[in-house]
């Protein structure tokens, strides 16, 4: 079924005033700020690497790309810090340090990065707490879900209200096997990808609708039945997990984070999209998420 792959591929395919409570601030994570002298600084660094601009421009790729790019990290480093406290996970510099070197080592990616060597690795440090945090629960993690597809964001909205009011209505959703599917399960160890997105971080009785690919008109509505986190997996198959699969599920862990002390970004900037974990334009939120007392039209 369409629906059913398009889910499980999803995860392959995240100077002015500030117009927020605490003025000089990129974005507010609960209650911590991110100054906004700290984004322009790391934007100046970025400028200064005329190749490395160059390349990004070829892309499609301009300045305000990289500068939500920037505050994308600065609100993740929020995040997984008090994540990673609450969870009592840590990472040594020796850690980071092994993994710069895995990956050619700082010199050799700075010279392919738009981040100056502070913010690398506070990049890596950051990864390896979302992949710790991940291995420590993965095993557990499994989703069962009812997917509904959509062809435009309109009627993915429409799709998405109409699951969540449940009824008559909803259950006509079902109808052509081919474009939706009851009871679909998903364990995290054996759908990585799946566990990266959406799916994992929606609650159950909640709704989402997503775009997997933004390059494709399909678009996914879910509503989730049930979410268990005691699976019992062998210790094996955590182990066959790559360390992106779990710095994917790691990051995914924080989007209940984000809702619950709530990230609001400079209107400069964008918006926070809590789909693809990302500052966005407003215009490019890839999604919606409806929670079961949320109001069933608008």
């Amino acid at each position: 079924m369409r629906v059913i792959v398009a889910v499980t591929a999803a995860g392959a395919v995240a100077t002015g005033c500030s117009g927020l409570g605490q003025p000089g601030s990129a974005a507010v994570v609960g209650d911590r700020s991110v100054p906004l002298e700290t984004v322009q600084s790391q934007m100046q660094a970025a400028l200064d690497k005329p190749d490395q601009m160059a390349r990004l421009g070829a892309d499609g790729r301009g300045p305000d790309d990289i500068a939500r790019g920037l505050v994308t990290q600065q609100v993740l480093h929020e995040l997984v810090t008090r994540e990673a406290a609450e969870r009592r996970v840590t990472v040594t510099e020796q850690q980071v340090d092994s993994s710069l070197a895995d990956q050619g080592g700082a010199a050799s990616i700075l010279e392919n990065t738009f981040l100056d060597e502070a913010g690398l690795r506070e990049r890596v440090r950051d990864q390896l707490l979302a992949a710790e945090m991940a291995r420590d629960v993965v095993g557990g993690l499994s989703v069962t879900a009812d997917l509904v597809a959509a062809t435009s964001r309109e009627e993915a909205d429409r799709t998405a209200r109409t699951l969540l009011a449940g009824g008559p209505a909803a259950e006509a959703l079902f109808a052509n096997p081919d474009t939706a599917a009851r009871g679909q399960t998903y364990q995290a160890v054996t759908a990585p990808e799946a566990a990266a997105t959406v799916l994992f971080s929606t609650p159950a009785g909640g709704v989402a609708a997503f775009q997997p690919d933004p390059g494709r008109a399909t678009w996914i509505v879910l509503r989730v039945t049930e979410s268990r986190t005691d699976v019992q997996t062998p210790p094996e198959a955590v182990s066959a997990l790559s360390q992106s699969d779990l710095v994917g599920i790691g990051y995914r862990l924080l989007q209940p984070v984000a809702d619950e002390v709530g990230v609001t970004v400079n209107p400069r900037y964008g918006v926070w999209d809590p789909i693809s974990l990302q500052v966005v334009a407003e215009e490019d939120v890839s999604g919606e998420i409806l929670l079961p007392n949320a109001p069933a039209a608008g």
